[in-house]
């Protein structure tokens, strides 16, 4: 309580909905019709728990075991299998880290892990095992960040991300944007977030405020794999940020059994289109330990994005990468005619 009043009422309805997301794969299930499905699932590791809010439940369709929403975000007992090939540090971000926290990997542009917390838990996440308690700086305190960052001309764009950027306020972020506006040679800010999918209330008035008075040119990369995630909710939310002046690009995830099919990844640009997003990556799967189960080999990857050539446009056309530790860039994937 605060001066007689419940806590709840002093804080934004997306960080209660935050609080309140399902972290239990039983309860997940019996929400969704899916009781037979509790003994097949893995009991997640308390570093890596199950977590989903209820705005992103209600969008899978109950009693459906493969919807590819719920395939996402359910451990299953393939996490617990070691599978060659597959690291704890798949992409080689700890090797690229040259303050706590800021990554500086291409040329041009740096990555801030601004916290290791996230509104979700995708079971592929490339950095699930990524060690945010003594990786990052100390609450609020970006002072060895912030001197990197005046020191390394080259460096144009900041990249926010984390875990996801915005699970952290509102204030604690236009504050920390404050600091970084007052480096002269930056003139981009790039946020990575899956939030405002997965909780659409997130876009709320605060936050379209403070990006929109930033002096910093704004791109917001949202992270969608599948036509379904995308409700009216969400749609209105991407059209409000595409009508603030805010860049909204997306990128995916090449997942098995979830959106590696031709109308799947059709479906997914064409409605991302028209809730104002234009697709940006489509990532081939990052080999990060527990996730071996959602890889789409490379070869048939390939011949899907053939496909896809030929039926859409090419803005509506995402870039088939992957990630190398060590490249300087996002590596394309490589076709017949491009050998």
């Amino acid at each position: 309580m605060i001066t007689g009043i419940p806590l709840e009422q002093h804080r934004p309805d997306w960080q209660i909905q935050m609080a309140e997301a399902i972290s239990d794969p039983a309860e997940l299930l019996r929400v969704l019709d899916l009781e037979a499905l509790i003994p097949t699932v893995a009991q997640p590791l308390k570093a890596f728990r199950l977590k989903v809010p209820m705005a992103f439940v209600q969008r899978m369709r109950k009693g459906e075991p493969d919807d590819p929403l719920l395939r996402q975000v359910l451990p299953l007992m393939a996490e617990t299998e070691e599978i060659p090939g597959f690291s704890e540090d798949p992409v080689g971000d700890l090797g690229s880290m040259v303050v706590p926290g800021l990554l500086h990997k291409y040329a041009g542009r740096a990555l801030l892990t601004v916290t290791g917390a996230c509104g979700i838990h995708c079971r592929y996440c490339f950095r699930r095992h990524f060690p945010y308690a003594e990786s990052n700086p100390g609450r609020d305190d970006w002072s060895g960040v912030i001197n990197y960052l005046q020191q390394a001309r080259d460096i144009k764009e900041i990249i926010l991300s984390g875990g996801d950027p915005l699970v952290l306020s509102d204030s604690r972020l236009s504050a920390l944007v404050d600091q970084l506006e007052q480096i002269p040679q930056l003139q981009r800010l790039r946020i990575h977030t899956r939030l405002p999918v997965i909780i659409p209330d997130r876009v709320n008035e605060e936050l379209l405020q403070w990006l929109g008075q930033t002096r910093l040119n704004t791109v917001m990369v949202v992270h969608i794999n599948h036509a379904a995630e995308i409700d009216q909710s969400l749609s209105n939310a991407l059209k409000l940020l595409n009508k603030s002046g805010i860049h909204t690009l997306n990128q995916a995830v090449l997942l098995k059994d979830i959106n590696d099919t031709l109308e799947a990844q059709i479906e997914l640009s064409e409605t991302l289109f028209r809730a104002s997003v234009l697709p940006y990556y489509l990532h081939l799967l990052d080999r990060v330990r527990g996730a071996a189960h959602f890889e789409v080999p490379e070869a048939r990857a390939l011949a899907l994005y053939e496909r896809l050539r030929e039926r859409l446009p090419g803005y509506l056309l995402p870039r088939m990468v992957r990630e190398i530790s060590g490249q300087p860039y996002k590596t394309p994937a490589l076709f017949a005619d491009e050998l």
